[in-house]
């Protein structure tokens, strides 16, 4: 599909009127027409906003105001604005000032209708007049747009204050996230030279499950029952990929299969896992204040959560030095660990972790990390976003031993292009003992070459 064909979708899909533009045939006089009205209607648009604000005023921005109430007087306000209105608006007009006052005043102006709406995953702002989509797994453009900079830089101070955080030229980079828990990243000028930047990753109303995954082709059964047995037999489990590749919701899945008995500390940048089980403790890092100080960081939480009492400490993403608290976790008998690291395969996953210790500033020889590695980690979930985007585990790989200096894996199930599963490779795991030790048998038939 080409460009103009993704815009022309785009302006049917959110409704959004640009401005009239000459067509071939189209009489000059239905042009000017058109021309009038979409003038009017913007000028209408400004009276409204205009009356709004001195009407209702410091209660627009009123956080201990109940969200239906605000709603009820911004509506009332604006049908009584609208009716007096002469020539009176037609009924379509009047719906459509309606709405994008309402989004713009309640919500977040022309984005509004993107985070409604359940088919779209992302919604990336690049400047006031560029927003882009994603949908399925791709991207494509929108006719949406700000007004302008202030526009954009008003509903980004709207989003980030509500969760007291802030942006601005002192700090111009920003992660928050949305009541919902969408995740939120703002970057505004100096640092974004076109305009600021808007990225909404959105929080699934309904998260999926393990079955769902079977469903689409991410996991088989035998690798969903394989993973089951592993978390359930608290092994420490990473799950790897790219950016944007689903580990968040391989890490929700992976979490379902911890039994509701065992209490559950969660560490996040930003909170968005969706854990079911009632034994659980949310934490949420923060950015320091505007004096510099306050910060608390992943690396403290990870600190304090061996203070909780945990049986299961589950790190939204390992990021920075909080890899060696991980790690140290791990072997302190925290075992049933889960996080997730950005790398490109299960040996670079590896590479990453070794490096984030180092952050630390311990000095440490790297044959001691890659002990503390080897015996940590017993298991490796890779997961991959594939060009047509979708979203696939490629391996999943176990953490062996110590050979030499070389930190020894092993694929259990790996991605197999010619039939579009996670096959099995044949090869028996070791850490089969470790199931039979905490009780859990698995059938030797999963590892099978050819079973589905």
């Amino acid at each position: 599909m080409t460009l103009a064909d993704r815009l022309a979708a785009a302006r049917v899909v959110t409704g959004v009127e640009e401005l009239p533009t000459p067509s071939e045939g189209e009489p000059l006089g239905r042009r000017k027409s058109r021309l009038r009205k979409h003038d009017r209607i913007e000028e209408i648009k400004g009276t409204v906003h205009a009356e709004l604000l001195e009407q209702l005023g410091p209660q627009l921005y009123d956080a201990e105001m109940d969200h239906d109430e605000l709603d009820e007087r911004v509506r009332t306000v604006l049908a009584d604005v609208l009716g007096a209105q002469d020539p009176p608006l037609s009924h379509s007009d009047r719906a459509r000032v309606t709405q994008e006052i309402t989004d713009d005043i309640l919500g977040y102006g022309p984005i509004e209708p993107f985070l409604r709406d359940p088919t779209v995953s992302e919604v990336m702002v690049n400047g006031a007049h560029r927003i882009w989509l994603e949908r399925d797994g791709r991207l494509e453009p929108t006719l949406a747009r700000f007004v302008d900079e202030a526009h954009l830089r008003r509903t980004i101070d709207k989003i980030v204050s509500r969760v007291g955080r802030r942006v601005d030229e002192s700090s111009p980079m920003v992660d928050a996230r949305l009541p919902d828990g969408s995740r939120i990243n703002a970057v505004v000028p100096p640092l974004a030279v076109d305009g600021s930047a808007l990225t909404i990753r959105k929080f699934a109303a309904d998260p999926l499950g393990a079955e769902d995954l079977v469903a689409n082709g991410t996991l088989t059964d035998q690798s969903r029952d394989f993973l089951d047995a592993c978390v359930r037999a608290r092994l420490n489990v990473i799950v790897s990929g790219s950016t944007g590749a689903g580990k968040t919701t391989t890490l929700n899945v992976l979490s379902s299969f911890i039994p509701e008995d065992e209490r559950i500390v969660t560490i996040e940048d930003a909170a968005e896992l969706q854990l079911r089980q009632e034994h659980v403790v949310r934490l949420e890092s923060r950015p320091a204040n505007i004096e510099g100080r306050g910060e608390v960081d992943i690396r403290d939480l990870v600190r304090n959560a061996l203070r909780m009492r945990p049986d299961r400490i589950v790190v939204g993403e390992v990021r920075d030095a909080s890899a060696l608290d991980m790690l140290q976790a791990m072997n302190t008998g925290h075992d049933g660990s889960i996080c997730t690291v950005h790398s490109n395969g299960p040996r670079d996953t590896l590479s990453r972790i070794e490096t984030m210790v180092l952050m630390a500033g311990m000095d440490l020889p790297m044959r001691a990390i890659r002990e503390q590695i080897a015996s940590a980690v017993d298991l490796i979930v890779h997961q991959t976003r594939f060009k047509d985007g979708s979203r696939r585990i490629t391996h999943v790989t176990e953490v062996e031993r110590m050979e030499g200096d070389v930190v020894t894996l092993q694929d259990i199930f790996v991605w197999d292009r010619a039939t579009e599963c996670l096959a099995p490779t044949g090869l028996r795991p070791k850490l089969l003992d470790k199931l039979s030790y905490a009780g859990i048998e698995v059938d030797p038939a999963l590892f099978i070459q050819g079973a589905r």
